[in-house]
């Protein structure tokens, strides 16, 4: 089913998701550049809390937070970007992929940084819990969105 208006362009709700997606990614995007901002001057200034060898897994889990979450964000402007060629995505499933995609980008992040506050004899503290409800979500999210793509009428 078609969700599309004349002249080409995308319906409200999609119009809504994309713009959503966009601002989620360019902004979360500015917010995980500049905790690998923060995170090399740490290093460059050899801060003891973050660079002692008992503080390697707080590095290892605050340069993952860094890393998915910049991944993560622009997942979310490609994903934004992607609705337009993708007409024929239902509804549901569109709003489902929007939803696991923005709950990922909040949980696996967070849960990697929180992970890294407080660390006890070399793992992580409770927070990184929150990271394999957000690989999943980012799963289900890329499953139906590839899937929107096969799906989709060239």
């Amino acid at each position: 089913m078609s969700r599309r208006t004349g002249g080409g362009k995308a319906a409200p709700g999609r119009r809504t998701t994309a713009r959503r997606h966009l601002r989620a990614g360019w902004w979360c995007l500015l917010l995980f550049l500049t905790l690998g901002f923060v995170l090399e001057t740490l290093h460059g200034f050899k801060v003891g809390f973050y660079l002692d060898v008992s503080s390697s897994t707080r590095r290892l889990m605050w340069t993952l937070a860094h890393a998915h979450g910049a991944l993560f964000s622009v997942l979310n402007v490609l994903f934004a970007l992607s609705l337009r060629a993708l007409p024929e995505w239902s509804r549901e499933s569109r709003t489902l992929a929007s939803r696991c995609l923005l709950g990922a980008l909040a949980l696996v992040p967070l849960g990697f940084f929180l992970g890294g506050i407080s660390i006890r004899g070399g793992d992580p503290g409770l927070g990184v819990l929150l990271v394999p409800p957000g690989a999943v979500l980012l799963f289900v999210a890329v499953y139906l969105t590839a899937k929107a793509t096969r799906d989709s009428v060239p």
